[in-house]
C-alpha cells in the first residue's frame, strides 16, 4: 500500500468536507457545512432568501443567528429586523442571540467553534473560529442561505499558504501586530484566492483569543480565511469554556508541504499601526510618534477579549486618559463583560476615564463614536476604510490594544515599548451557562411547523435576477478606482445600515460618499454599467453591494479585479463580473456600451468578450469564471439554479 501524501491542516478539512470536485487550488468545489453563522446586518436578506428555497427547516446541525450590529434603534426598524430574524430561528430551527449579549464572531468562538468542523458565515470576519482548528469561512447571505438549507457550499478551491511561527512575542508586542505584519507584507489585495495556515513552536506561544485576532483580521489581506491547529492550547480554552469534550486534536501531517511558504520570527515583532485609508498602509507604532489623537476606540469585532481590555487596564492602571482623548471599550461579549466586573478590569478602566459600552458591534461598523472630521482616530477595529467610522471624511488608524492604551494617555500615537506594561489582572472562572441561558435553543421540529414569522414594514424580499440576456446595452453610469469596499456601496452607520432589509431604500446609499449623485442617475438611465479598479468589493460580505445593482438593473459590473465575496455575490444574483484587459484606455461616464453575445460566450467558455461604445471605440473585456460559475450566471444566478432542482441537497452531517 502507497503510504498517502502527507496533508496540511487545511487540506484535510477541505477533503473531510468535500461533496464536489477536485482539491486543486483554482477549481470549483462543493463542501458539506457543519455550522452556519447569521448576524443581523446581512441576515435578513439571507433568511428571506432562505425562505425563498422553499426549504422546511435548515439542513445543517447548527445554525446562530446573532443580534449584533443594528442595535441602536433609532426608530423601529432595527426591532424590526430583530423580530423578523427571532421567529425565523424558531420556525426553521436556528438558535438565536438577542442584543446586547455580544458579538457574533466571540461568543460562536466561546460556545460553538469546534476543531475539525467547517462553518460558513454570512459575515466576512467568520474566519475568527479558526483559532480552534475550524475552516471558517465568510460568504454572502444567499451562499449561507444555500448551505443552510443543506446544499452545501460552493468555493474556488484556495491556495494554502504556511506561516511557519517562529519565537515568542515581546512583552510590548501582540497578535494584532503580528497581523499587521502579514498585511504589511500582503496589503489588501495579496492574500486573494489563499488560506494561511499557522504552524510551528511559536504557535502554542499564542492563546486562543490571540489566534483569534489574527484569524478575524486576516481577511484584510483579501484572503479565504486562516486556521490554527488544535493542540493543548485549544483543550485548555475549550475546558475553560465548560466544552472539553468538544476538542479534538488536529495538525498537519510531519512533512507536510504547502503552495506557498513564508516564516515570522515573532521575537522580531514590533508595535505596528495601520494609517488611514486602509488596513494595508502598516508602518512602525514608532515612526508615527508626532501624530496627536483625538479618540481611541478599544474593542469590538476584534481585541474585545478579556485578555485585550485586561492589558488596556494595566496599563491604564493608577493613570488618567489623556483630556484631549476620548476613550470607548467595548467587550466581545457579555461572558468577557462579566469577566472584567469580576476581575475589577472593568473598575480599573472606569477610573481611568473609559466610556464603556455595551457587547455589540459598534463603532466598528459605525454605529455611534463616530469621530470628528480629519481628527486621527486610533482604534484596535479591523477596518479603516474611508466613511466606515459614520464619519465621511474620517482619520482611522489601526493598532493594538497596548498601543491603544500607551497613547490613550500621551495624547498622541506611542510605541508601547516606551512604556511599562504591568502584568494584567488575572480572569475569574468563565460563565459559560450564561450562554445557555440567553441563546435560545432550537425548538423541536414538531412545534415549529406554522409558526407564524413576524415581518415588518421594514422587510422587503430582495429583488430576483431575470435570465442572463444574449446582448447587453447601456451607458457607463460610474467610474471609481482601485480598492473600493462594498462599504461604498451599501454604506455602515446607523442610518444606512438601518434600512439593509430593504433593498430600495439601501440603493439610495450606494457610492454617496463617491458619487452623490449616482441612485438619481442609474434610476433616469434604466441602467447601465459600473466600472471600478483593483480589488472591487473588498471588505464586508454585504451581498447589497451586489443586490442594488441587481435593483438598479446593472446586468454587469466591470473591473480590473474583484474581491473574493463581492466577486461571489455578483455571480450569485446574475450580475457578471467582467475584467477589464490589461491596456485599455480610461472609461468614461455616460458612453454608451453595447455587449453582444454574452449569454453564448460564457456558455461556451469563451474568455473573451467586447464593449462597443456608442463613439466607435470598444474596450476589451475578460470573462474570467470557472465552469461551475458559468452555470450560476447562465441560470440567473444561484437561487434560480438551486429552485430549478439542478443542484442536490448534501448529506446532513452528524456533528454540530
Amino acid at each position: 500500500m502507497t503510504p498517502h501524501e502527507p496533508l496540511s491542516l487545511s487540506r484535510k478539512l477541505l477533503a473531510d468536507h468535500l461533496l464536489a470536485g477536485e482539491l486543486r487550488a483554482g477549481a470549483d468545489i462543493r463542501l458539506a457545512v457543519d455550522q452556519v453563522l447569521l448576524e443581523d446586518a446581512t441576515g435578513t436578506m439571507a433568511a428571506m432568501q432562505f425562505e425563498m428555497l422553499g426549504a422546511d427547516s435548515i439542513g445543517v446541525p447548527l445554525a446562530v443567528v446573532y443580534i449584533d450590529h443594528n442595535v441602536l434603534q433609532i426608530d423601529d426598524k432595527n426591532m424590526q429586523d430583530a423580530r423578523y430574524l427571532q421567529t425565523f430561528a424558531a420556525r426553521y430551527g436556528l438558535r438565536y442571540s438577542p442584543p446586547g449579549h455580544g458579538i457574533s464572531h466571540y461568543i460562536h468562538l466561546e460556545h460553538f467553534a469546534r476543531p475539525g468542523t467547517v462553518l460558513v458565515g454570512a459575515d466576512s470576519h467568520t474566519s475568527m473560529a479558526g483559532a480552534v482548528g475550524s475552516l471558517a469561512i465568510g460568504a454572502g447571505g444567499l451562499d449561507v442561505a444555500v448551505a443552510m438549507a443543506g446544499y452545501g457550499f460552493d468555493l474556488v478551491c484556495p491556495t494554502v499558504v504556511g506561516v511557519e511561527l517562529a519565537g515568542s512575542l515581546p512583552a510590548h508586542a501582540s497578535a494584532k501586530d503580528v497581523v499587521l505584519e502579514l498585511l504589511r507584507r500582503y496589503d489588501v489585495r495579496g492574500g486573494r484566492g489563499r488560506v494561511f495556515e499557522f504552524y510551528g513552536e511559536g504557535v502554542a506561544t499564542l492563546s486562543t483569543t490571540a489566534r483569534a485576532t489574527i484569524c478575524n483580521m486576516i481577511v484584510e489581506t483579501g484572503a479565504t480565511t486562516a486556521i490554527f491547529p488544535s493542540d493543548e492550547r485549544t483543550a485548555d480554552w475549550l475546558t475553560g469554556q465548560g466544552r472539553a469534550d468538544d476538542h479534538r486534536p488536529l495538525a498537519a501531517d510531519p512533512g507536510a508541504g504547502y503552495d506557498e511558504s513564508l516564516t515570522i520570527d515573532l521575537a522580531t515583532i514590533g508595535a505596528l499601526v495601520a494609517l488611514p485609508h486602509s488596513p494595508g498602509n502598516v508602518h512602525a507604532a514608532a515612526d508615527l510618534e508626532a501624530i496627536d489623537i483625538v479618540q481611541v476606540c478599544v474593542g469590538s469585532s476584534v481585541n474585545s477579549s478579556y485578555d485585550d481590555l485586561a492589558t488596556v487596564a494595566a496599563i491604564l492602571r493608577g493613570s488618567q486618559v489623556h483630556p484631549s482623548v476620548q476613550l470607548t471599550v467595548t467587550p466581545g461579549s457579555r461572558q468577557i463583560l462579566q469577566a472584567i466586573i469580576a476581575s475589577g478590569v472593568y473598575e480599573e478602566l472606569l477610573t481611568a476615564g473609559a466610556r464603556m459600552l455595551e457587547p455589540i458591534c459598534g463603532p466598528c461598523v459605525g454605529i455611534g463614536q463616530a469621530p470628528i472630521k480629519g481628527a486621527p482616530s486610533l482604534r484596535t477595529f479591523n477596518r479603516n476604510f474611508p466613511g466606515r467610522s459614520g464619519t465621511a471624511e474620517d482619520a482611522v488608524f489601526l493598532c493594538s490594544p497596548a498601543t491603544a492604551a500607551a497613547s490613550a494617555l500621551a495624547g498622541r500615537i506611542v510605541d508601547p515599548a516606551t512604556v511599562v506594561i504591568p502584568p494584567i489582572r488575572p480572569a475569574s472562572a468563565a460563565v459559560p451557562a450564561l450562554h445557555d441561558e440567553i441563546i435560545t435553543h432550537a425548538l423541536p421540529a414538531d412545534t415549529r411547523v406554522g409558526l407564524e414569522i413576524e415581518r415588518g414594514p421594514n422587510l422587503v424580499a430582495p429583488p430576483a435576477p431575470a435570465p442572463l440576456a444574449g446582448t447587453l446595452s447601456g451607458e457607463v453610469l460610474i467610474v471609481v478606482g482601485d480598492d473600493i469596499s462594498t462599504g461604498d456601496m451599501a454604506p455602515d452607520g446607523a442610518i444606512a445600515m438601518s434600512v439593509w432589509s430593504n433593498i430600495e431604500a439601501c440603493a439610495r446609499f450606494m457610492f454617496q460618499r463617491l458619487d452623490p449623485d449616482f441612485f438619481d442617475r442609474a434610476r433616469a438611465a434604466g441602467g447601465g454599467f459600473i466600472v471600478g479598479g483593483e480589488n472591487y468589493g473588498q471588505g464586508s460580505s454585504r451581498e447589497h453591494a451586489a443586490l442594488i445593482p441587481l435593483f438598479l438593473r446593472v446586468p454587469a459590473v466591470v473591473a480590473k479585479s474583484y474581491a473574493r465575496i463581492h466577486r461571489r455575490n455578483l455571480i450569485n444574483v446574475g450580475v457578471v463580473p467582467l475584467v477589464l484587459a490589461p491596456g485599455q484606455a480610461d472609461v468614461e461616464v455616460g458612453v454608451r456600451w453595447t455587449i453582444r453575445d454574452l449569454r453564448a460566450a460564457v456558455a461556451s467558455g469563451s474568455r473573451a468578450a467586447l464593449a462597443e461604445a456608442d463613439d466607435g471605440s470598444t474596450v476589451e473585456l475578460v470573462i474570467d469564471l470557472t465552469p461551475a460559475e458559468r452555470e450560476t450566471v447562465v441560470a440567473g444566478g444561484l437561487l434560480a439554479q438551486v429552485r430549478s432542482g439542478s443542484r442536490r441537497p448534501a448529506p446532513v452531517l452528524t456533528t454540530r
